[in-house]
């Protein structure tokens, strides 16, 4: 059993999910939709998200069993039939756990790759990013690297959103140019696989993905397995999936120069970006909503944990009462600065408890209303540097 839809494995480093948990959690959902009364027949075209950089691995003659899936079976029990060979769904998937964005387990696949382009900047400028030990492309070094026979049995990888839009499509779905850019893989301007980042990672990978498409690519219509079991209309398309993070900014409907801020465990920054400069933190990655532009994404991990212990501890645990404390202090702190991690910050890579008066001096302790400014401030101006850094401009 999976705790919380994954597998954290004994080293604790490697985590993944089972491909036929997601395969039976859409059966599901459309099973309830369907005993709920839902029609089906009204959908005109279907699209979605997938959580990034996990990677499902499609046996050799997977395809088939998708072409010619039985309406009278759920998907997760999907059969090759008739006069062929019995093979179900369990049976398509080369590597039956995923890998996903939590795993941390191929520093040295990251390293390798970082090596063979000629560094962590130039990968970041050719990919969006430098090598991070989730994204695809080393995952998929991982495996060649560990287990060549598996990677072998493999014909096609996907994503987890080309993935579910290999489900509906009946076939394989093709990246989306803006997942891809989550791969360590994908040349961003080009928006084409990089050669040399493919050879770094595994022999004929390239066929193993297929061409990149723009995500808001119209796939085709959707498969007959879903008119006949559901009613869909055999006119309703499928539009490319793409990542969570690039559904984020969709859904958002952001443009550019504006900036949408996700205040959870950790924080996360999406932009808007015309002209990128990719940096060693933070990511660049296509925009999904207009395949000429870009979105920048910047994680930090100490988020809402950090607020709240400060909150306990210089506002008796009280949000109005930190509201209040920040309100009795002006604009600026009157030059006073903190910076605040208490585990290990991801941008910058950093951590501990620093504290600056307003002569640059570092001290040991601040004021309770001062330290809630510290804080407050220290937080907001580090991920407008960070922005910056990766060609946000500040609108005047």
């Amino acid at each position: 059993r999976t705790q919380g839809g994954v597998h954290i494995h004994s080293d604790r480093l490697t985590v993944t999910s089972p491909v036929l948990m997601w395969v039976k959690a859409l059966d599901m959902i459309l099973e309830k939709m369907k005993s709920s009364g839902f029609d089906f027949s009204q959908v005109r075209a279907l699209s979605g998200a997938g959580q990034q950089h996990g990677s499902v691995f499609w046996k050799k003659g997977s395809i088939q069993i998708l072409k010619n899936a039985s309406s009278e079976l759920p998907l997760h029990g999907l059969t090759l039939l008739p006069n062929k060979e019995c093979s179900s769904l369990q049976g398509c998937f080369s590597v039956s756990n995923s890998p996903i964005w939590m795993d941390s387990s191929t520093a040295s696949q990251c390293r390798a790759l970082e090596k063979a382009l000629g560094g962590a900047q130039h990968l970041a400028s050719v990919t969006g990013s430098r090598a991070y030990e989730r994204f695809t492309g080393n995952q998929i070094a991982k495996i060649y690297s560990q287990n060549p026979e598996v990677y072998k049995q493999t014909e096609r990888i996907s994503l987890v959103s080309s993935f579910a839009a290999s489900l509906f499509l009946g076939t394989y779905a093709p990246i989306d140019y803006s997942d891809g850019s989550g791969m360590n893989l994908l040349q961003i301007w080009e928006k084409a696989w990089s050669k040399s980042c493919l050879d770094a990672c595994a022999p004929g990978l390239e066929e193993r993905l297929g061409c990149p498409v723009p995500s808001h690519s119209v796939l085709g219509p959707i498969s007959p397995y879903y008119s006949q079991r559901y009613g869909f209309s055999p006119d309703c398309k499928i539009v490319a999936f793409t990542g969570d993070n690039p559904a984020s900014l969709a859904g958002m409907r952001l443009q550019e120069g504006d900036i949408a801020i996700s205040l959870g465990t950790s924080d996360t920054l999406f932009l808007w970006i015309q002209e990128p400069t990719p940096a060693l933190e933070g990511h660049i990655l296509c925009n999904p909503v207009d395949s000429q532009t870009y979105m920048a994404l910047l994680c930090f991990k100490n988020g809402s944990l950090m607020r709240e212990r400060i909150r306990d501890d210089c506002a008796s645990g009280s949000w109005d009462e930190l509201s209040k404390a920040l309100s009795s202090t002006v604009a600026g702190n009157n030059g006073n600065l903190g910076f605040y991690f208490d585990v290990m910050e991801i941008t910058p890579e950093a951590v501990g408890i620093h504290r600056f008066n307003r002569d640059n001096q570092k001290v040991s302790r601040f004021p309770k209303e001062v330290e809630i400014r510290a804080l407050i401030e220290g937080q907001f101006m580090a991920k407008r540097i960070h922005a910056e850094k990766l060609g946000y401009k500040v609108c005047k």
